[in-house]
């Protein structure tokens, strides 16, 4: 399971301050806090929509991997920014994300992430709209792999993303399980085999407490794994998320389990 951590989001005040007064030492030491906390991945946003991206990101990513050696995922709406940062990147990254809308815009990502050797997420998603059924999930994902591959990017470099909801939203609990469907279907349909990712973070949106956000967030991360998800977008400073994760690294025999590590 790869963790990618997501804590360098807008909702995070600390790091957007930190942004925002170009303060490299907080922003270097909330980057090391990732790493040390176990994040195998740390993804890098700035803005909601893109705006002013091509200012911020390059700035923030040169900082993050001047504090840590982990690959980053860019995550950004703007194509000028996500070109800005491939010239400044010293391993190969994950962009953050494709969907099934913009194609002049896809077939950059494409262009860029190939000349890069860069992994690339595609999400089940057309613009803002998050498809409510396993059918029309799976017909976007089946599209954009279609078109990525005929870009020449391989399967190994690309993550399918089914998209999941606030849990709290709606038909929010059906996503959780199409999604979980969404992965069992790519797992035993592709082939050449593609890599799976989902968005844990974003299930407990609008919840409260924290810790009942945050056990929802851990419970879920442990039932798609269940179902072959091999990355996920999390919280990785959270101790009941950590916890999850190290219990599902150990169980698939990607690392050596102690009850002591468990309890660190």
């Amino acid at each position: 399971m790869i963790a990618v951590a997501d804590n360098l989001n807008t909702r995070n005040k600390d790091y957007m301050a930190a942004v925002e007064a170009r303060d490299s030492k907080t922003l270097s030491g909330l980057a090391k806090a990732l790493s040390d906390a176990g994040a195998d991945v740390i993804n890098i946003q700035c803005s909601l929509d893109g705006s002013g991206d091509e200012d911020r990101l390059p700035w923030v990513l040169e900082t993050v991997q001047g504090a840590t050696d982990r690959v980053l995922c860019i995550d950004s709406r703007n194509i000028e920014a996500v070109k800005k940062a491939l010239t400044l990147i010293k391993k190969p990254p994950l962009i953050n994300y494709v969907s099934e809308t913009e194609p002049a815009q896809r077939q950059d990502c494409f262009s860029l992430a190939n000349r890069a050797k860069a992994y690339i997420v595609l999400r089940a998603a057309r613009g803002g709209n998050i498809p409510t059924s396993f059918e029309n999930k799976l017909q976007i994902l089946e599209t954009l792999l279609e078109d990525a591959n005929r870009a020449d990017i391989p399967n190994e470099r690309l993550f399918l993303d089914p998209s999941l909801i606030h849990i709290g939203r709606g038909a929010g609990q059906d996503h959780i399980m199409n999604t979980h469907e969404c992965i069992l279907a790519i797992k035993e349909m592709v082939e050449p085999p593609v890599n799976t990712i989902s968005w844990i973070s974003n299930v407990s949106t609008g919840m409260s407490p924290r810790q009942a956000r945050k056990m929802t967030e851990a419970g879920i991360l442990t039932y798609l794994a269940g179902a072959g998800l091999d990355a996920a977008l999390l919280d990785i400073l959270d101790p009941a998320i950590r916890q999850s994760l190290y219990l599902i690294k150990s169980f698939r025999d990607e690392i050596v389990f102690s009850p002591a590590d468990l309890l660190a």
